[in-house]
């Protein structure tokens, strides 16, 4: 409990004297016409965040024992993603180096979990394809974080659901620290990020948080410390809203590559005129709705396919109305 507080701290502190840094050297995000906040706001907070989430891992491999090795494989890959989300805030990377920066992490991460559980042909056609996922997962979590608050707090009701869930599971004590950990120093930077936010992510946030999240997916499936059916219930809501806009926007012929202000987050936080209530909405919906199916699946798995299917459908019926706003 002492580490994930320490780091709780840690985050929030490192992330206040990095804003006051980010001003002074005027790392700001400018509004334009597809913002959604409408002044300068520092960015970049993802380096705090996940420097402190590192710290973190190494306070609690002190505290409680070394971590087993998968832990820091996953913790290093992050910040891999990390310093290449610097590069791009900093000097624009194109989107080509982004994109084989992120599969060569994406590739080794897929092969490297997926080897204790397949091998050969086998191994060769789950590494691309869990690739294809973890790729999907950064990119996705890029995309939805477009207002305050919302990527921080899904990344921190996803793990600490995960965490409760695998821990009453009978799972393996690292497991579920390790997604408390995460949560603890999104927590930390939640202080800065919450609306009004006063501290953006940036690529070095948003872009490692969306492959952490995945590769603990993997990880609980591979080790069977929690049903992956589980993650895709909880990160529902960031699946459906990115997912359908996607295809959506392919569908209509529009330039789906470009940056937009079309997400269903973003919709909603124009149609109720704040970022709060979209925040609010996510907490509530992880509280009545998905946590309980996520549960549900946990401690039975026979029907898990239909309750996810259960889990989307009311997701998909307000997408398609949330659409007609402008």
């Amino acid at each position: 409990m002492i580490p994930l507080l320490l780091t709780l701290l840690l985050s929030a502190l490192a992330c206040g004297i990095y804003l006051r840094v980010a001003r002074r050297l005027r790392l700001l995000d400018r509004p334009n016409d597809r913002s959604s906040h409408r002044r300068p706001t520092p960015h970049g907070g993802g380096v705090p965040l996940l420097v402190s989430f590192a710290l973190g891992m190494l306070l609690c491999g002190v505290w409680y024992g070394p971590w087993p090795e998968v832990y820091g494989v996953i913790m290093l890959a992050g910040l891999l993603l990390m310093l290449v989300g610097v590069m791009d805030d900093l000097r624009g990377l194109s989107v080509g180096m982004r994109m084989a920066a992120y599969s060569l992490l994406s590739i080794f991460m897929a092969v490297y979990l997926l080897s204790s559980w397949l091998s050969g042909g086998l191994l060769l056609i789950g590494g691309v394809m869990g690739a294809v996922v973890l790729l999907w997962s950064l990119n996705l979590y890029n995309f939805m974080d477009g207002i305050d608050g919302i990527a921080a707090l899904q990344c921190i009701l996803a793990c600490g659901s995960a965490a409760l869930l695998s821990w009453g599971s009978g799972a393996s004590s690292e497991y579920p620290l390790f997604c408390l950990l995460l949560a603890s120093a999104h927590l930390g930077f939640l202080v800065w990020n919450w609306p009004p936010a006063r501290l953006f992510m940036g690529d070095a946030g948003s872009v490692p948080t969306g492959f952490l999240l995945a590769a603990l997916a993997f990880l609980g499936g591979v080790q069977g410390q929690l049903n992956p059916l589980c993650w895709l219930i909880l990160l529902a809501a960031f699946l459906t809203d990115a997912t359908w806009t996607l295809v959506w926007r392919m569908l209509s012929g529009q330039r789906f590559l470009q940056p937009h202000r079309l997400h269903a987050y973003q919709r909603l936080s124009r149609h109720w005129g704040s970022h709060l209530p979209v925040d609010l909405g996510l907490v509530v919906l992880n509280a009545v709705w998905l946590f309980p199916l996520a549960w549900f699946v946990q401690i039975w798995p026979g029907p898990g396919f239909l309750l996810v299917i259960l889990a989307y459908l009311p997701l998909l019926a307000g997408m398609a109305k949330i659409r007609k706003l402008a």
